[in-house]
């Protein structure tokens, strides 16, 4: 069984994605590494301890666009080139983006969301979830070759020193019509606030509850936004919002002027995989709680003692205004 690691560059460097599914394949057995970009050197160097069997790279200034056409033309020829039966890649936008192609291209097949990988002396296996988090199966497939894309956050990103690694350059034909799509920038979504990162130690979630009466008389929508953005800006937090809160704005109610769908964590949002989870304002529901499957420690603040929290779903629940607590947190960062 050959195993192959896959990835591009990021500004010249090894992506932490990458860094992901190389712990992620070392599992299975001895692994090369194919890497496409500009400078693929440089991150290559990062694979001085990685004990990869090859480097196999595919250079060129053509190669550093987050482009389609000539991502999955650089894969497939590093896949052929190496010939691999097994391709493991972590999960950036652009190779999630071509692990379909890439599977046709070869005649293999491919899972995406991997969040495990085993190998027994006859198969390997890999875990993956279904419908919205609530199945778990261990996927095995005899075709080859089969793509593995494995989900960030998951693996431990390897670590080592850099090094002199010699690599194998693989050559790949570009024509005019793969270029023909020219990348000039990068667009943001209208926001006055960054909420969304979904690298941060933290994920604060924001439920509907922020909107509605408060104990002391009145609806603070206002003071709630200046107090939760501040939170985020010292804390660095990643924004999270329950379905109740995110859908208030198309329905004409007044909302945080900053949340949107991409912010939706839940069973019809994102399942985020942050270390630490802050749940502020909501009543802590399957639906909801169906999106913090993979948030290791969970912490809930509601003024409800029998609210969804507290039925074994957070390990720290504070009976609070959450007004109180975020103001008093936001002094303390």
């Amino acid at each position: 069984m050959k195993i192959l690691v896959l990835s591009h560059t990021e500004e010249n460097k090894l992506p932490d994605a990458a860094r992901e599914a190389l712990t992620a394949a070392k599992q299975l057995g001895p692994v090369s590494f194919g890497l496409w970009g500009a400078n693929t050197q440089d991150a290559a160097n990062a694979l001085a301890d990685a004990d990869a069997e090859k480097v196999y790279v595919v250079t060129g200034e053509e190669f550093d666009a987050p482009r389609y056409s000539t991502d999955i033309a650089a894969a497939e020829a590093l896949v052929k080139a190496s010939g691999a039966d097994v391709i493991v890649a972590g999960h950036t936008p652009r190779t999630a983006r071509i692990q379909g192609g890439l599977a046709a291209r070869l005649d293999g097949v491919v899972d995406t969301h991997v969040s495990g990988l085993n190998a027994d002396a006859d198969a390997i296996s890999a875990t993956r979830w279904f419908y919205r988090q609530r199945i778990k199966a261990d996927v095995k497939r005899a075709n080859r070759p089969w793509i593995i894309g494995v989900d960030a956050g998951v693996f431990e990103p390897f670590s080592g020193s850099d090094g002199q690694v010699e690599v194998q350059q693989v050559s790949v034909e570009v024509t005019d019509q793969m270029t023909r799509t020219k990348v000039k920038g990068i667009a943001k979504p209208e926001s006055d606030e960054q909420t969304i990162q979904p690298d941060a130690e933290l994920l604060l979630v924001a439920g509907a509850g922020w909107t509605k009466q408060q104990a002391e008389g009145g609806i603070k929508v206002d003071q709630a936004a200046d107090l939760i953005l501040d939170v985020l800006r010292k804390s660095g937090a990643s924004l999270g919002g329950t379905k109740s809160m995110v859908d208030m704005e198309s329905e004409g109610q007044k909302t945080l002027h900053f949340m949107t769908h991409m912010n939706q964590i839940g069973q019809t949002g994102s399942t985020p995989r942050h270390k630490k989870g802050l749940a502020t304002c909501c009543h802590g529901e399957e639906p909801h709680v169906v999106g913090w499957r993979f948030i290791n420690e969970r912490r809930a603040i509601n003024l409800d003692a029998n609210c969804g929290w507290a039925h074994g779903k957070a390990d720290v629940l504070y009976i609070a205004d959450a007004f109180k607590v975020m103001d008093e947190l936001r002094k303390l960062l």
